[in-house]
């Protein structure tokens, strides 16, 4: 998908656009959804693509919103990340190539999986 750059300045607020777009990180444990309780599917800010399911969001404790699992394998992007001297995975909407946070082996089973990510980075659709 090709993302009009000056289109979505307008549609999301600053520090969205610096998270998505510039691979900005928001401060621990201020964003909106982290203690979301609520039933539903977590969407990508900028493009609307299905991200995550509430079924597998788990308090981490580290401050951002942390699911055990992608809700299809194939709606983000997974990329070798080596920025600050820290080699991580961050992890990107496969349909907009935005940034959305970054991925760790310390999640609980059965996946294993921690996708810490940005709340500025989600949209939440309640069902």
């Amino acid at each position: 998908m090709s993302i009009n750059e000056e289109e979505l300045k307008k549609k999301l607020t600053p520090e969205q656009y610096h998270i998505l777009r510039e691979k900005g990180t928001e401060t621990p444990f201020s964003g909106e959804h982290l203690n979301n309780k609520e039933e539903g599917t977590y969407t990508c800010m900028a493009c609307g693509h299905e991200l995550f399911s509430s079924d597998t969001k788990f308090d981490s404790g580290t401050g951002w919103p942390s699911f055990s699992d992608v809700a299809k394998s194939d709606n983000v992007e997974l990329v070798d990340d080596s920025d600050h001297g820290i080699n991580r995975i961050e992890v990107k909407c496969a349909n907009c190539d935005s940034h959305l946070g970054h991925v760790f082996e310390d999640g609980p089973t059965p996946t294993g999986k921690r996708y810490c990510i940005n709340s500025a980075c989600l949209n939440f659709k309640k069902q």
